[in-house]
């Protein structure tokens, strides 16, 4: 249960119930992370954005490796709520049920390519409280793989992302039964 009390449908404003309608339509009800950000539509807004352009819309990363981080920075994080979401997200995108399991058992556990390995450490690295201590030699290292520019800002982006997220729902709670 949240820490604070969640919003229920009644009880948001016309433009979040809007966005609420066809969730609740297609599954019959609104997730804890929805609810607590629809307490102040300005959040509820930014987020919604965020995730439409870094996770839904096409972009330069593949949604193998756009999951891959979701699941690994929320792993990181410890936020059994992200991960449980975005396990399901994964299998909608595709994501086979063993790939999954790959996924969070670690990096070094992933069958792929050295440079998706790279980019995921790196986001890993950069999710943490010491990313400051990053140095232009390994975003050049990563530029040397063939990640462009565009490619590791927006994973930086979508790490950025699941940590914001992250901490949402750990801080209040949510996910979890008492």
């Amino acid at each position: 249960m949240a820490h604070i009390k969640l919003p229920e449908f009644e009880e948001m404003t016309p433009a979040i119930q809007d966005k609420a309608r066809p969730i609740l339509e297609k599954t019959g009800k609104l997730g804890d992370i929805f609810k607590l950000l629809a307490l102040d539509e300005k959040i509820y807004f930014a987020t919604d954005g965020m995730i439409q352009k870094y996770l839904l819309d096409e972009t330069t990363l593949s949604y193998d490796i756009k999951e891959a981080i979701a699941l690994l920075i929320s792993k990181e994080n410890g936020c059994k709520m992200c991960v449980d979401v975005h396990k399901s997200i994964a299998k909608m995108l595709g994501l086979s049920e063993e790939k999954i399991e790959e996924i969070l058992q670690g990096i070094d556990s992933m069958n792929v390519d050295t440079k998706d390995k790279a980019l995921l450490n790196f986001c890993i690295k950069a999710s943490g409280k010491e990313n400051y201590k990053i140095l232009k030699e390994e975003i050049d290292s990563l530029k040397q793989m063939g990640w462009s520019d565009v490619q590791i800002v927006e994973a930086v982006a979508i790490t950025g992302y699941f940590n914001y997220i992250n901490t949402l729902s750990n801080v209040f709670g949510l996910g979890h039964s008492n």
